[in-house]
């Protein structure tokens, strides 16, 4: 498995997403996905699935220091004590002591940003997590983050995939030392039937989403595809033994499209 490192964090650059998987098959995912070598299980708390997201790890016999655990904090936790006790709950349902990488789910104008970073802190400095971050914020959301933050804040998780360009959210990523991590990075399965995935896949013996994320990976991605079927999970891990040429990468990023975005909606902010 490689690795993307920012901040001290290194996470894993296949890991499994888990919104909409719950209960049992949930947990049964997960359990297959780390006996199958994942490393990085990423749930929120608005997936009401921590419970779950645990009781697979433990329920794999994998050790829990060599798993990355990321979940995000929803928008009405975002006041400092809220976000704190909201974190405590995360913990209570993972059972587990700390989580490794504690996200910002989505922008919240309703509190002030440098609030909610302080809360985040803090949890950062009494324990409860490793590393901290955002998610869905954009290049302006980005800069005020880090001119406000007292702690690192090592990644920015968005959507990202062959039609939504992320040009301008990935470089500011890179100018701060961020990773990105990318959420629906198959397009919730659309590019299964994409012809420049196909062609380029016919060359290496691999799937349409085994290009897609061999293309996020050799740009230093980190990707979280989500999947309830043990073919699907075997598949999107087995993206290391093949590269892409500069012209097939090309081609893919040549897939964007103006009207790309999947996630979309009243949360939000006004994207780059």
């Amino acid at each position: 498995m490689q690795f993307v490192e920012a901040g001290g964090a290194f996470i894993p650059s296949i890991g499994l997403g888990t919104s909409e998987l719950r209960g049992r098959d949930c947990a049964r995912v997960v359990e297959q996905a780390l006996r199958l070598g994942y490393r990085h299980i990423d749930t929120a708390q608005m997936y009401e699935n921590e419970r779950d997201i645990g009781d697979g790890l433990r329920s794999s016999g994998v050790r829990r220091g060599d798993v990355v655990i990321t979940t995000k904090v929803w928008t009405t936790h975002f006041a400092p004590m809220d976000l704190e006790r909201s974190v405590k709950e995360s913990l209570g349902r993972l059972r587990m002591t700390e989580i490794d990488l504690l996200l910002l789910h989505w922008p919240n104008p309703q509190v002030p940003l440098a609030e909610t970073l302080g809360g985040l802190a803090r949890v950062k400095q009494i324990g409860l997590a490793r590393h901290i971050g955002i998610s869905n914020f954009t290049v302006a959301l980005i800069e005020e983050a880090l001119a406000i933050s007292t702690e690192p804040l090592v990644c920015n998780q968005v959507e990202y995939h062959p039609y939504l360009d992320q040009t301008k959210v990935i470089e500011a990523c890179r100018d701060h030392g961020m990773a990105l991590i990318a959420y629906n990075p198959v397009a919730k399965g659309r590019v299964k039937t994409d012809e420049t995935l196909q062609r380029i896949g016919a060359q290496y013996g691999k799937s349409p989403a085994q290009v897609c994320l061999r293309w996020l990976v050799q740009q230093g991605v980190a990707a979280i595809p989500r999947s309830s079927k043990v073919e699907h999970l075997s598949e999107n891990i087995d993206v290391f033994d093949f590269a892409l040429s500069e012209q097939d990468m090309a081609d893919v990023f040549a897939m964007a499209k103006p009207q790309g975005r999947i996630t979309d909606f009243g949360l939000a902010p006004k994207w780059d």
